[in-house]
Parts: structure tokens; sequence; C-alpha cells
């Protein structure tokens, strides 16, 4: 069966249902059940989410994502200082980047200040965090190819009859 497949198509719409997989990639429902249990307990599926625009949600959200500089740890690297930050339950996201900083943490609050706190009183006191900077984000356009707020413009270009 082509895992790939199915990972893509769960990758679009995570409630699509087994019996629609099958029917995708003319198998039975069982073997799709199958696989998708492996995918599971092999950590390679990790979670079925929704994306929702919280903005339209009337629920006071912040977002912010957090440049943190960090020093390696010897024979650990930056694994072990990941850890020590990812363990936190404010911590939504985490990434090891190139470029200026190490890693790039994204949390949600439900005001700048309790970020802010978060950020001054836990994350910056972890051993080898050198540096953080925060950056709270203003609004959100597209998650995971889904287009907020786009309004139904009409069609601009102009008719043209023979």
């Amino acid at each position: 069966m082509e895992e790939q497949v199915i990972l893509s198509l769960l990758e679009k719409n995570a409630r699509m249902s087994t019996r629609d997989l099958a029917d995708i990639l003319l198998a039975d429902e069982e073997s799709v059940i199958h696989t998708m249990d492996e995918l599971e307990k092999n950590k390679i599926i990790c979670g079925y989410h929704t994306v929702i625009n919280w903005d339209k949600a009337n629920q006071e959200r912040v977002m912010a994502m957090i440049e943190v500089g960090v020093t390696p740890e010897r024979e650990f690297g930056y694994d072990r200082v990941a850890s020590n930050i990812y363990r936190f339950p404010e911590v939504d996201t985490m990434y090891l980047m190139s470029g200026k900083s190490e890693f790039i943490v994204i949390i949600y609050g439900k005001t700048m200040q309790e970020i802010s706190n978060f950020v001054g009183a836990k994350l910056a006191c972890i051993e080898h965090v050198k540096s953080t900077v925060t950056l709270f984000v203003l609004k959100q356009y597209k998650m995971n190819g889904v287009v907020f707020d786009e309004e139904s413009k009409p069609d601009e270009r102009l008719i043209m009859t023979p």
C-alpha cells in the first residue's frame, strides 16, 4: 500500500475516512486501518489537527515566535538544551534553525505580558541560553496551506465579446 499517498491525503484533510482512503487507493479498508495504525505506532503520524482561525473565534490569543540563541553542550550538541526548552507546556512548536539563532520557539498566551513572563522567568534562565528575541504575531494570513480572511473578490478581468 502506498503510505506516502495516505500521508499526503491526511495532511490535507485529517478528517478523511478510512473508507474514502481505501477507495482512492483501490484497497480494502482493513489494510488502510492497519497501515495507519503502523504509521501511528512508528510516530510517523503524530496527531490529527484542525486549522482554526482564532481571530474569528472571539478568543483572546497571542502568538509569539521566539528566536533563542544557545551554546551547544559538549557530547549532546543542541538536543539536551532543546529538551529543556520544549518540555515547558507553554512551548507549542520548536525548530532547530540555521542562521543567527539556533532555535525558533512558538508559544501562545492570552496576553503579551503572559508571554513576556514566560520568556523572562523561564526561557531566558535556562542554562546555555544566551539570548532571546521575541516576535509577536500581529496578523496571520495563512497557516498549513489555508488562507485566512480572503474575501471573495469579483473577477477584475474585462469581459471580451467577439
